[in-house]
C-alpha cells in the first residue's frame, strides 16, 4: 500500500498538509516522502514537516492539541491517533543532523516549496543540500540515489551550498562505482549463461 499512496503514513501527510493548508501555515514536506517525490522509491515509518518558527507556535496553538497528540518528551514529534504515524517539525533556522550551528541551516519553507501532487514538497537542491549537511550515512544513501534517479551530474553542484559541494562529488562517484559494479555483474551472468549454452 505504500507504493500505491494508500498506507498510513500518506494518510497522516495529508491529514497534516490538509490542516497546515487551511490554517494558512506555510508548509513543506521534507525528509523520506520528500525523497519518494522526487523520484527514489523508498519506504518511511514517519513524515517531516518544515514549518517557520512562527508557523510552529501556530501550529501548537491552533492544530496540535485537537488534532494530533505531541509525543511525550519529544517537543517537535507529533502522532496521529486516526493512524498512529508519527511526524516530525522541523523549524526554520535550526540545523540538520546533529542540530549544531553549522552554514547550513533549515530554510523558509515559502522560499522552496514545490507542488507535488496537491503538496508542498521541498524541492531537490534544498532536499539534497539539508541531507548532505546532516552528515549522516543514511542521508548519504538517499543523495547517491536522488542522483541516480535524477540522472544528475557535477554541474548541480553549481546549485549547492559550497560547503556541501565536495560531498555531493563523493556521492556522483559512489553511484556511479555501484553502477559499474551492477554493470559488471551483469556482464559476468552473460558470459556464464553463453557458456553454459555453448555446453549444452
Amino acid at each position: 500500500m505504500f507504493f500505491e499512496g494508500t498506507g498510513a503514513v500518506h494518510q497522516t501527510m495529508r491529514r497534516v498538509a490538509s490542516s497546515l493548508e487551511d490554517a494558512g501555515i506555510a508548509y513543506c514536506i521534507v525528509g523520506g516522502m520528500a525523497v519518494n517525490a522526487h523520484k527514489y522509491r523508498r519506504t518511511t515509518g514517519d513524515v517531516d514537516f518544515l514549518l517557520t518558527a512562527d508557523g510552529f507556535r501556530e501550529f501548537t496553538s491552533r492544530l496540535a492539541v485537537p488534532g494530533f497528540e505531541r509525543v511525550e518528551s519529544h517537543a517537535r514529534k507529533f502522532r496521529d491517533p486516526a493512524t498512529g504515524v508519527t511526524f516530525d517539525i522541523l523549524v526554520t533556522g535550526l540545523f540538520p543532523g546533529s542540530g549544531r550551528p553549522g552554514p547550513i541551516s533549515f530554510p523558509d519553507p515559502s522560499t522552496v516549496a514545490e507542488r507535488f501532487d496537491d503538496l508542498n514538497v521541498v524541492d531537490l537542491p534544498t532536499l539534497v543540500e539539508l541531507k548532505l549537511a546532516a552528515r549522516r550515512f543514511k542521508d548519504f544513501g538517499d543523495v547517491v540515489d536522488l542522483i541516480r534517479q535524477n540522472s544528475l551530474d557535477e554541474s548541480f553542484q553549481d546549485r549547492l551550498h559550497e560547503t556541501v559541494r565536495s560531498d555531493f562529488i563523493e556521492c556522483l562517484e559512489e553511484m556511479r562505482r555501484e553502477d559499474d559494479y551492477e554493470r559488471r555483474q551483469d556482464e559476468a551472468v552473460d558470459e556464464l549463461r553463453q557458456d553454459a549454452d555453448l555446453r549444452e
